[in-house]
């Protein structure tokens, strides 16, 4: 059989490895297909599709976007995008502002805090990328004021934590039509985190088309209830681990391995959308 991980970060957003090096990592987890998703920029999918089309490795282009709706932040990843699609382009540009102003926000809280930690030192840890919270917890540590990225989101950056701040401006909606206009495939990351069945039902209405079933936080029976979800909405099932390299280690990259009959399906679902 094929396998398929159809979430897996790279250096462009808040991954620790190259492109080039996840596309020799996936193949050594013995996967067929993988999806780049990296948050909120299509950077390092061209370079994923040129490394792997020497050793038969099928490439993906995905996103994952972010998104806030009642207090929450919420994911939605896009499959199948035209990653050069103009309007795609310019809207990711607003949100990698937001992120700038996000780590401004949440360095500040942390200095309210205590902690002497600058927004210079969290853009030197994400060398150009879209910067993230995982970016924060990597330079706090490299600082020492914590002894693990997840002590980082444990104590002060987590979603209910002291330095917490969202400030991204698209609402799900939003996040679900700018993937449709760019020819792609909405599906709700994660859906465990948002601990709301009523918002997730909300997304569903919205457009979405899938939902993240397999994920390595999911519970069999949370996977269950959301197989059941998508069986009764007629929605796609996808599933992968969520990998950012050594800045997660213990997320192994095929550590979910989806079957490859899920991802014909996506791709019957791209061309309904022509």
């Amino acid at each position: 059989m094929k396998f398929s991980d159809l979430h897996l970060h790279t250096n462009y957003s808040d991954g620790t490895y190259t492109p080039e090096d996840l596309v020799k990592k996936a193949v050594g987890a013995g996967l067929s297909c993988i999806a780049i998703t990296d948050h909120d920029t299509i950077s390092g999918i061209k370079e994923a599709i040129e490394a792997a089309n020497p050793i038969n490795l099928e490439v993906l282009p995905g996103i994952e976007i972010s998104a806030e709706v009642s207090g929450k932040e919420v994911h939605i990843l896009g499959y199948l995008i035209d990653y050069n699609y103009p309007y795609l382009l310019k809207k990711l540009d607003h949100l990698r502002e937001n992120r700038i102003l996000r780590i401004h926000k949440i360095v500040s809280k942390l200095n309210n805090i205590g902690i002497n930690l600058q927004a210079e030192d969290v853009f030197e840890v994400s060398c150009g990328a879209v910067p993230g919270r995982l970016h924060v917890a990597r330079a706090l540590l490299k600082k020492g004021f914590i002894k693990s990225t997840q002590e980082a989101f444990n104590k002060y950056i987590g979603d209910n934590g002291p330095a917490y701040s969202l400030g991204f401006r698209f609402s799900p909606k939003e996040a679900i039509s700018v993937i449709k206009e760019s020819g792609g495939i909405p599906v709700l990351a994660h859906p465990y985190l948002i601990r709301d069945d009523n918002l997730v039902n909300e997304f569903i209405r919205s457009g979405i088309m899938g939902l993240e079933v397999y994920y390595p936080e999911h519970s069999q029976g949370e996977i269950n209830f959301y197989l059941n979800l998508a069986k009764e909405n007629n929605l796609l099932v996808t599933g992968g681990s969520d990998y950012h390299g050594s800045a997660k280690p213990s997320v192994r990259i095929g550590s979910i391995k989806l079957p490859y009959s899920l991802v014909e399906k996506l791709k019957e679902a791209k061309k309904s959308l022509r």
